[in-house]
């Protein structure tokens, strides 16, 4: 991170970030989406791409997926403007498909640099393309997100202890009880982890 303060190395790699072309996805995006939030927090969370909303207004999480997120974070007191939120991808693949392994791969860099000047505690990975990167990081195989999911794995990442929480994508729970349910405690665990923190006693 050089001389830099956590704040401005940040704001450095959204710069960079919005300014790629290192695949091709910066010829169909209306806008690049770094990241947005609390660049102090224990917590960050990560997505897989940015989607329609998220193209039109440069931040993450903004969409139906993005309100349902909103509102657990919110009942476990942990408003999203005190924690940081990003995606493996920065720009919008079209027609919201699945990224592909060599835009992965070009764009996880600045995911890397941005979780290096955080150095958070805890990283909930919000679905199997979040997951499935970070558990390659680790050394873990992914195997679905239902057999991983409301548990945390200890991980030394960026010369630090950190906790990986997996848990589903907020779109998977758009349209389905149990699935939102299921992510509402898996927030919970995380409010917990988080207590244990602060309150090691």
């Amino acid at each position: 991170m050089g001389d830099l303060s956590r704040e401005d190395e940040i704001q450095t790699i959204a710069k960079e970030a919005k300014r790629c072309r290192k695949c091709g996805l910066w010829k169909t995006r209306r806008n690049a989406v770094p990241g947005e939030g609390n660049p102090n927090s224990p917590v960050v969370l990560i997505g897989e791409a940015p989607g329609y909303w998220e193209d039109v207004k440069g931040r993450p999480f903004v969409g139906a997926a993005g309100k349902i997120l909103d509102a657990i974070l919110e009942r476990i007191n942990l408003p999203r403007s005190t924690i940081y939120i990003t995606n493996i991808l920065k720009c919008r693949p079209p027609r919201n498909r699945d990224p592909r392994a060599a835009e992965v791969e070009a764009c996880a860099p600045y995911l890397d640099r941005q979780l290096e000047a955080i150095m958070p505690r805890f990283v909930v990975t919000l679905g199997r393309h979040s997951t499935a990167y970070f558990f390659s990081k680790m050394g873990l195989k992914s195997s679905s997100i239902t057999k991983v999911r409301g548990r945390v794995f200890p991980a030394d990442l960026w010369g630090s202890k950190v906790g990986v929480l997996p848990t589903f994508h907020p779109a998977a729970a758009l349209y389905n009880i149990q699935l939102r349910e299921d992510l509402e405690k898996d927030f919970q665990l995380l409010k917990s982890e988080l207590d244990r923190m602060r309150n090691p006693g």
